[in-house]
């Protein structure tokens, strides 16, 4: 079995990343990290390779079932238990952070926060995040699922829950499990309409953030709200 410690030391990831930072990693080094070591006749590297090209993505890795996960000679249970927690911990991280401060001052920890959520899931989600009047975050809640459109998401149960928790402002999101950000003319639709309804108990509408692989587009950020 096979280790870092096997190996020149500018090669190992755990060396690059304290030299260069985790972001000069790729994919596969991370996920080696994460392994500590290979297996018989394949050293982590290889093997983390191996794993990426199985599921095609950290994304969808992320996602597996316990079952899809522990299929992967090298993984098991202890090792699904371990990313679960890794995954748990880096959102309570970053909803620490925007639960801290005014939302709307910090868009990009709101972005990560809501790609952590979102980005995962293989179906599409809408989901909203409750505001107070200074924008600290009341809430977070996932509200509708399947297809997303005009149809399938309601501004009444928005309306409602804006109310019950005496919010003053609300961002919504929904997720393109495709993996392209780009909104659709239905998304476009939806904003209006949810802007409109919740004008009417003067709750405004801050954003509405599209979540895909890599990419988390703002429609206030482009002017559509």
């Amino acid at each position: 079995m096979s280790s870092f410690n096997t190996w020149p030391e500018l090669e190992r990831p755990r060396e690059k990343l304290l030299s260069k930072g985790a972001k000069a990693l790729s994919d596969s080094e991370l996920l080696a990290i994460f392994l500590r070591t290979g297996v018989k006749g394949k050293n982590v590297m290889a093997l983390s390779r191996e794993i990426l090209f199985h599921f095609g993505s950290l994304k969808a890795l992320f996602a597996a079932t316990e079952s899809e996960f522990c299929k992967i000679k090298g993984l098991g249970k202890a090792k699904f238990v371990q990313l679960q927690a890794c995954l748990e911990m880096s959102q309570r991280h970053l909803e620490e952070q925007i639960l801290k401060q005014d939302a709307i001052t910090n868009p990009e920890q709101v972005k990560q926060y809501v790609h952590s959520r979102l980005v995962q899931k293989t179906n599409e989600v809408f989901a909203v995040l409750f505001l107070d009047n200074q924008h600290h975050v009341i809430a977070f809640e996932e509200l509708f699922y399947g297809t997303i459109n005009a149809s399938s998401v309601h501004p009444r149960v928005i309306v409602q829950k804006s109310l019950e928790k005496n919010a003053a402002a609300v961002i919504v999101a929904h997720n393109h499990p495709s993996g392209v950000a780009e909104p659709s003319p239905s998304d476009l639709a939806i904003t209006s309409t949810l802007k409109t309804a919740l004008q009417l108990i003067d709750v405004r509408l801050l954003d509405h953030l599209v979540v895909a692989s890599h990419q988390v587009v703002s429609l206030a950020e482009r002017g559509q709200i």
